[in-house]
């Protein structure tokens, strides 16, 4: 792939991007959430038409209209979320759309024996005709590389194929990965588990905010290099605004947060946190380390099926959201189109969300109750353009996150959970956000701020809790000055627990 431009509405997706996959080999795609690597793997795979470049295979140009011609050229996916047809046998999946055919249509018996001979040659002994839902997902996965055997792919591309397995089964994927590398295939492996690419990788390619920043040898970069190449830095652009660490917390009283050894099986290993008055808690780690799935547990999005929370030295009952808002707990998803806002609902409409789930759709925010709660925050927060009967779609996605951020102070909260609120904003709406959250702090409000750039938690975060693959790995109190370097040396370290 050569000089591969595609834009978005608003945005430059990717910028005149490089990428080499090679015969026999397995090639890792890195980089942080908006980097541009589903982009290049959706332009590579026929999802996304290209703007510019070129795409060759085997040395020849193609241009792919759909997924079909990607799978015509040799290109297999296999997805984190495994697209077979769980009610039909293994070898049903296996030879889907390649079963053999006798004098009276299928011929059953010889399509069973070919799939029972692919999955042999990644040395896989299944049996065939099984029903595919009664295996686990790691099976599943085999089962869906088996069928790129079938079509003799030339680039297989696994996205995040190990997110949801465990050790043994992550050893089995690999065993499979590196029988195919040996016959010539060439393998395009997406992770975010360091300990993962380094074990299986021949080369990897780094992407950040749409562009290439380098190409190695999995034996020319440490794991340092790696992260600060994926990271990168823009302190510069926020030397004006304060620095949230700096300031003192009182911790004498009881937190406003406790949680002890709370924890969910396949998610995140059991974790201690606290979290008092005043006090911004920064959550740091590559993507996929369990940052998100942390907070989402001690929100109730997510049930924890081990430990407790306390809310001031309480006992609280947290397994849903609905919970945690009673708690005046609240809780910003990174996911700010698909959790966040309702596209086609108004600013105002938007804004009053929290404030009415938190009544109950029985007691309704009046109008001029609503006139009033919009107004204040669209002025404070200095939501543009000032116009709350305008749709929330239409908005920069800067002006986007301000009004969730106005949805849940609205609600008058004792902890915000802020998961990511300055990703893919403007610098000047970045640094908004930044210096709300330091006057916020300021205030006397809890924060748990999660971010993927780590200057941005190390500025402004009292402790900061280290996250790496799903579990708690350290915690750092900044009145001691740390380091993004501290951190970064914590993430990279071989064996961290």
């Amino acid at each position: 792939m050569r000089d591969i431009s595609i834009s978005f509405p608003g945005v430059k997706a990717l910028d005149q991007v490089d990428f080499t996959l090679r015969p026999g080999e397995i090639h890792s795609l890195l980089g942080e959430n908006g980097a541009g690597k589903s982009t290049l793997i959706k332009a590579l795979t026929g999802v996304y038409p290209i703007d510019s470049g070129r795409i060759a295979v085997a040395g020849e140009s193609r241009t792919f209209a759909g997924t079909a011609d990607a799978q015509d050229a040799g290109i297999a996916t296999v997805y984190q979320e495994v697209n077979l047809c769980t009610n039909l046998s293994v070898g049903e999946n296996v030879m889907l759309g390649n079963e053999k055919r006798g004098p009276f249509g299928v011929d059953w018996r010889t399509t069973h024996q070919e799939a029972s001979r692919f999955l042999g040659e990644l040395g896989l002994d299944i049996d065939p005709r099984s029903p595919l839902s009664s295996h686990s997902l790691a099976v599943q996965q085999l089962v869906a590389i088996s069928r790129a055997v079938v079509v003799d792919c030339k680039v297989l591309v696994l996205d995040e194929p190990t997110s949801s397995l465990d050790r043994f089964e992550v050893e089995q994927l690999f065993t499979v990965m590196r029988a195919l590398r040996d016959r010539g295939v060439a393998i395009l492996f997406v992770s975010h588990f360091l300990d993962q690419i380094y074990e299986i990788s021949d080369r990897l390619t780094v992407l950040r905010n749409g562009r290439l920043i380098g190409e190695h040898a999995i034996e020319e970069i440490s794991r340092t290099e790696l992260i600060a190449a994926m990271l990168g830095r823009e302190l510069a652009e926020f030397e004006s605004i304060g620095r949230s660490a700096d300031r003192q917390v009182d911790r004498a009283g009881a937190p406003v947060l406790s949680a002890a050894l709370v924890g969910r099986k396949g998610s995140v290993e059991p974790f201690d946190l606290e979290v008092y008055d005043g006090e911004v808690v920064g959550i740091a780690g590559l993507l996929g380390s369990g940052r998100t799935e942390l907070a989402r547990l001690i929100y109730g999005a997510d049930r924890a099926d081990q430990g407790r929370v306390s809310v001031r030295g309480s006992t609280a009952r947290l397994t849903s959201p609905r919970h945690a808002v009673e708690q005046r707990i609240a809780f910003s998803s990174e996911d700010r189109r698909e959790e966040g806002i309702i596209a086609d609902l108004t600013v105002a409409e938007n804004l009053v969300l929290g404030v009415q789930a938190k009544r109950g759709w029985l007691r309704r925010v009046t109008k001029a109750e609503q006139a009033r709660i919009v107004g204040q925050y669209m002025e404070s927060l200095g939501i543009r353009p000032a116009n709350p009967n305008a749709l929330i779609r239409n908005l920069s996605g800067g002006n986007q996150q301000k009004v969730l951020l106005a949805r849940w102070l609205a609600t008058d909260p004792q902890l915000l959970i802020l998961d990511e609120p300055t990703r893919g904003i403007d610098i000047g709406a970045k640094a908004e956000i930044q210096r709300l959250i330091v006057e916020l702090a300021a205030g006397g409000l809890a924060l748990i701020f999660i971010s993927s750039e780590l200057d941005e938690v190390v500025r402004l975060s009292q402790r900061v809790v280290v996250m790496r693959d799903r579990r708690k790995i350290a915690e750092l109190d900044n009145e001691r000055h740390v380091d993004v370097d501290d951190i970064v040396a914590l993430i990279a370290k071989e064996g961290a627990a």
